[in-house]
């Protein structure tokens, strides 16, 4: 089977394009990564993400590892097979899922115990068992076990918390073993402390890993806040591997995170905010639930070429969205994932072309105009 390997191919400034190679085919990068939590982005069809020009997909171990369970997926076929996506499809450790169920779980070195937020069931989930459910789920590329550094955090807290990482990290590292066109990634973390992000990346690389992940943010720190650990934080990971900002974001968290060298991105954003009406453009996010689109015939941007925007009117979309009508939920998920793969792609050709900069002062400025005017 054909290796990981990863590519660099232009730099302007910190932010860089490359491409990942996998058997299952190339990403291009940066790259974002549609979240597709239970084995399916909500109100998309497959064929209809990869429509949108996602190169690869996240599933969520800790939603998946209790129903269908890795055990049921493995023996249909792989995950892959089991949701109809061809290609490449990262999986997250489970590790934030879990340290998020509040009073469910009890935290330990070997991992965590845990109460199923579904009926109640008992679980644990250990570095081991978090190798063994990507591997069973047939994932591309494999997330480290760790702990998700929760925010505001003191520096005790936090180096207890990134220390204890690192030591799944390892343990994460041992268990996955040698799988050939399969990947693992790191998890950096320290909080907002750079010694301690400094002390996890050494940490990281000296064990060695195919990726290295930048955790433990939007976590409710703030952009600011953010981008402060992102001047420095991916200047500690390797170079010549790829750098996952896990979590992000809104559009221009993006292009924050893309100007300080990350390479690829996930978030439930674009696809949760078009169930809720929230929609993507490239003059800022618009509502379309609001009254000023019910007698509107335009599209929501006449310059995109999505379903939503070539074949129906914001006065449509309103009316379907406040008529609870399924269809609202598929053209406006899409709307915003096509919005999001056209970001990256325009991303992708500003960096290789050297004009980055301009590009992202032109991004800010036009979404500073705000929606086209009201008829």
């Amino acid at each position: 089977m054909p290796c990981f390997d990863f590519d660099l191919t232009s730099r302007d400034g910190k932010a860089r394009t490359g491409r990942i190679r996998t058997p299952r085919g190339d990403i291009r990068t940066p790259a974002f990564m549609p979240v597709g939590t239970a084995a399916t982005v909500k109100a998309m069809m497959p064929e209809s993400v990869a429509a949108t020009g996602a190169d690869i997909l996240l599933g969520n171990t800790y939603h998946l590892m209790l129903r269908p369970t890795a055990e049921r997926i493995d023996r249909l076929g792989g995950l892959h097979r089991f949701m109809n996506w061809e290609k490449p499809i990262l999986t997250d450790s489970g590790g934030f899922q879990v340290m998020s169920l509040t009073g469910l779980r009890k935290l330990t070195e070997e991992g965590v115990r845990f109460r199923s937020h579904i009926d109640g069931s008992r679980h644990m989930l250990s570095p081991e068992r978090s190798m063994e459910i990507q591997r069973l789920l047939g994932s591309d590329i494999v997330m480290a076990f760790d702990e998700c550094t929760p925010f505001p955090a003191d520096e005790e807290t936090a180096r207890n918390s990134m220390e204890l990482s690192m030591r799944w990290a390892r343990r994460s590292r041992e268990a996955f073993g040698d799988r050939s066109g399969h990947a693992l990634f790191g998890i950096q973390q320290g909080g907002v402390y750079p010694g301690l992000r400094a002390a996890s990346a050494e940490k990281l690389r000296e064990i060695g890993f195919d990726g290295y992940a930048i955790g433990g943010l939007a976590v409710g720190e703030g952009q600011e806040t953010m981008f402060g650990v992102l001047d420095y934080a991916p200047d500690m990971l390797p170079e010549d591997k790829p750098r996952y900002l896990m979590g992000v974001g809104k559009p221009d968290d993006i292009v924050g995170a893309v100007a300080r060298g990350v390479d690829m991105m996930d978030c439930v954003l674009p696809s949760r905010s078009g169930r809720t009406g929230q929609v993507f453009t490239r003059r800022g996010v618009l509502n379309i639930k609001n009254a000023r689109h019910q007698d509107d015939p335009r599209p929501i941007d006449e310059t995109c070429t999505c379903p939503a925007c070539r074949s129906y009117s914001r006065a449509y979309l309103h009316h379907v969205f406040r008529a609870q009508e399924i269809i609202s939920s598929m053209l406006l998920t899409w709307h915003n994932l096509h919005y999001y793969q056209q970001l990256m792609s325009d991303i992708r050709a500003a960096i290789a072309e050297g004009r980055f900069a301009d590009w992202q002062a032109g991004f800010h400025a036009e979404r500073a105009e705000g929606d086209v005017a009201r008829l």
